[in-house]
């Protein structure tokens, strides 16, 4: 079945550590996009023109442009045309950041239309600033509300990241390809064990991230 190539020399650290670089990727890009996500997703509920216009620009970019081509853009192109030198792993954060903000911005936008107009007149009866409405009685609700539509885009964008092997960062997948070529040979059948280790180990990642909005929502439920 192919599954004897794990055993050989390093190759299970190495799909492991594969892992864990794909990991550190989707990790950072995804607090980025929470945090300005959010952030936009506020500033885009508010209906002002001129916000609303770019911010459509934006949204249609990201829906429209492949991931893949975002990425050798920043990479191939930006980088090299403004001279940054940024390296793979810094392309990729900042392309699926600008990616996951856009998306967490619009299920913010949702969030935010979808919580009734008389929460925000009884704040402002109450004597709270906009500030002050946002952060004790908006954002508790939309947090609630946001995490299994959170949920959905956090695994999408791990499982995402195997397009940065594109740009030469060795991830899992690229190990993966490494080891079946280096085992074509002696271990032609290879490719299906790497594969469902490949699988199993996004699985792993991506399963605990699940159980904890079940989790969440059971709890605030009760």
């Amino acid at each position: 079945m192919g599954f004897e190539v794990l055993f050989k020399g390093k190759n299970a650290i190495r799909l492991i550590a594969g892992l864990g670089i794909a990991m550190r990727i989707s990790i950072i890009s995804v607090a980025i996009s929470i945090f300005l996500g959010i952030i936009l997703g506020m500033l885009m509920s508010m209906k002002k023109p001129i916000i609303n216009a770019i911010a459509r620009v934006y949204l249609e970019i990201v829906r429209i442009m492949p991931q893949l081509v975002l990425l050798f853009i920043v990479f191939f192109g930006i980088s090299k045309m403004t001279g940054l030198n940024l390296s793979a792993e810094a392309s990729s954060i900042i392309v699926f950041s600008f990616w996951g903000t856009a998306e967490m911005a619009d299920l913010v936008r949702g969030c935010l239309l979808s919580i009734p107009a008389i929460q925000y007149e009884s704040s402002k009866a109450l004597g709270m600033s906009r500030l002050q409405t946002y952060v004790y009685v908006i954002i508790p609700q939309i947090v609630r509300r946001l995490i299994p539509l959170s949920i959905n885009l956090i695994t999408r964008m791990i499982k995402t990241t195997s397009l940065v092997m594109m740009i030469g960062i060795v991830e899992v997948l690229k190990v993966g390809q490494q080891i079946i070529e280096a085992n074509r040979k002696a271990s032609p059948k290879a490719a299906f064990g790497i594969f469902a280790v490949i699988f199993l180990l996004y699985f792993l990642a991506c399963w605990p991230i699940s159980c904890l909005s079940r989790y969440l929502e059971k709890k605030w439920e009760s």
